[in-house]
């Protein structure tokens, strides 16, 4: 069992800035709803999990109808590939030699990924995505050129894309290259550990952590412990490695909610009680092909000293209860359900290193009436005389000169250090006011990685898509792009709006919280043969009043998207076709 010992130091405690805007408070929940309560034999929380070995493993009472993942876990640890080094092994085995045998066949399809490694079997045979962690989104120029120069080898096969998780994924990757790769990554302080199947995954926070002028809370130290806690330090944390499902979490540290936390398994929320700083807790938000649900409140707040307790007690309920049958009813709002939000909780607290868990806090520190601000372009941090400077990335698609260029930027002008996105931007931050002028002509700026994209490139976010994903039905980032620059020679639009594409019901590019977001499909086309479609949604809201997105017309023809995008516009947004524009000009 993983042990820790903690002391939180200052930069821990939240900004002293105080916020222009005024914070609004909300009461908190001290008693707990009729439906919160559900009525649970004492038999169902027995843990379905044991330690064996130094892993945990499912209990054979248990093993009745389990999905074909679970019982790939158990004819073998994934974790043993990495902590008893079988990864070496494996890479100098070639790919025919590996399909010829079920157990070496799903260590690449399956149990690779608890390293970051997705083996592309459908579209790449034989190449791998790798999935970074990087917590809270922020890296270092040398990390990206590391990164430059692992996927430059592979040629067109060789890409990276940021995440909706502000994290770095790299394309091309080939098994016998994995072994060096993984020591490369380990030398500028990297890893890809645990970031796939049922682990969690990377920890978001404030993407302009520490140098926002009107942060709460810098989330930067919470989203690295969480880190290397679930990881033990890069090293394997076999405690949490055995999850009913992947797990999402993130810390806020701003009124803005950069973090989106509804749609995260568990988002802390930042809170004071009794002049302590803490965070309030939301639990259970997620994404999946059948049922998509908004976090909810635990009606708990720990202060900040016990945020990793928390997490911890929060796994391992999860871990101990989650069922493992149907993968689409595993996540863990499906297990607050069974137990009721009351009985959940309860298995949390038990869990806690004193048994005791504080009921939620009134004192709510994210303002509800603030208005989103924009990360683009040129703004003043924190630190006098410093600016941060961010860049559109479109639908955060990068090559191996373009990543090298970012380093040389972010070396030359600032301290060395990039933020990634949720949107899949990218920002230099630590930029010395008087060289933001230079910064800003520089060529790579006037092109595709502009301050000041579009005002529907910048809300513009896109998953892999077919020319690399397996399980995607449509291509997504390229008719992203395409869609959109014709939809704006269409009409013009009074503000930003966010527009996600994902190519298959997992739902990556995240539709429901978009304005309005396209999910790759089937439809009939003229001559009634399969052809590239996507269902589109309308209404998704991020912030205080989040609220997910409802389908508005299913089945559309790509080919058809570009007049409906713009009537959408035209009806639900203000927008002004471009022609009555000029003539009122």
């Amino acid at each position: 069992m993983t042990s820790f010992s903690l002391t939180f130091t200052s930069p821990l405690l939240p900004s002293s800035s105080k916020p222009k805007r005024s914070i609004l408070v909300a009461a908190a929940q001290t008693t707990a709803p009729a439906e919160s309560t559900a009525s649970v034999d004492a038999d169902r929380l027995e843990p379905r999990v044991e330690l064996k070995d130094g892993f945990f493993i499912l209990k054979e009472k248990f093993r009745k109808g389990i999905n074909p993942q679970e019982k790939v876990k158990i004819e073998k640890e994934p974790m043993k590939l990495f902590m008893e080094n079988g990864i070496e092994e494996l890479a100098k085995k070639s790919m025919e030699e590996i399909d010829s045998e079920k157990s070496s066949k799903d260590d690449i399809d399956v149990r690779l990924k608890w390293l970051g490694l997705f083996h592309r079997r459908k579209h790449q045979y034989g190449k791998f995505m790798m999935r970074l962690k990087l917590p809270n989104g922020v890296t270092t120029s040398a990390q990206t050129r590391y990164l430059a120069s692992v996927i430059r080898k592979y040629g067109e096969d060789g890409c990276a894309d940021v995440t909706t998780r502000q994290n770095w994924q790299i394309r091309g990757v080939v098994l016998p290259d994995v072994p060096e790769i993984l020591k490369g990554l380990a030398s500028v302080g990297l890893t890809s550990l645990q970031s796939g199947m049922d682990n969690v995954r990377n920890p978001v926070g404030n993407p302009i952590a520490g140098i926002d002028p009107e942060e709460i809370v810098d989330t930067r130290p919470y989203t690295n412990l969480l880190s290397q806690f679930i990881t033990a330090n890069s090293v394997g944390n076999p405690d949490f490695t055995n999850l009913p499902r992947k797990w999402n979490v993130c810390v806020v540290g701003t009124h803005d909610l950069y973090e989106h936390p509804h749609i995260n398994d568990l988002a802390y929320m930042p809170a004071n009680k009794d002049g302590r700083f803490g965070f309030n807790l939301l639990v259970g938000g997620f994404f999946s092909p059948k049922r998509c649900e908004e976090a909810i409140p635990l009606d708990a707040w720990v202060p900040a000293d016990e945020v990793l307790p928390l997490c911890k007690a929060v796994l391992e309920a999860y871990r101990d209860l989650g069922t493992r049958g149907n993968r689409q009813k595993t996540r863990m709002m499906w297990l607050i359900d069974e137990l009721g939000v009351e009985g959940f909780r309860a298995e949390v607290e038990k869990r806690m290193p004193n048994g005791k868990l504080e009921r939620g806090s009134s004192e709510d520190l994210v303002n509800k009436q603030w208005e989103r601000r924009d990360y683009f372009g040129v703004h003043p941090q924190k630190q006098e005389g410093l600016s941060f400077v961010g860049l559109h990335v479109p639908v955060g698609r990068l090559q191996a000169d373009d990543m090298d260029e970012l380093a040389r930027l972010a070396d030359t002008y600032g301290s060395g250090e990039l933020r990634l996105t949720v949107e899949q931007n990218i920002i230099i931050p630590n930029v010395e006011t008087s060289k933001t002028e230079a910064l800003l002509q520089e060529p790579f700026l006037k092109n595709r990685f502009s301050p000041e994209p579009s005002i529907l490139m910048k809300g513009l976010v896109a998953c892999t898509g077919n020319q690399f994903c397996g399980q995607a039905i449509i291509e997504t980032k390229l008719r992203a792009l395409k869609v959109t620059e014709e939809v704006e020679r269409l009409v013009s639009v009074p503000r930003p709006i966010r527009m996600h594409w994902t190519g298959c019901p997992n739902t990556c590019g995240q539709v429901q919280v978009a304005d309005i977001g396209f999910m790759g499909c089937l439809t009939r086309g003229e001559n009634g043969k399969p052809v590239e479609g996507a269902d589109v949604y309308v209404g998704g809201r991020i912030g205080s009043d989040s609220h997910i997105g409802e389908i508005y017309k299913k089945g559309v023809r790509v080919t058809d998207l570009v007049p409906l995008v713009a009537e959408i516009l035209i009806k639900e947004f203000g927008a002004v076709p471009r022609e009555r524009e000029e003539n009122e000009d």
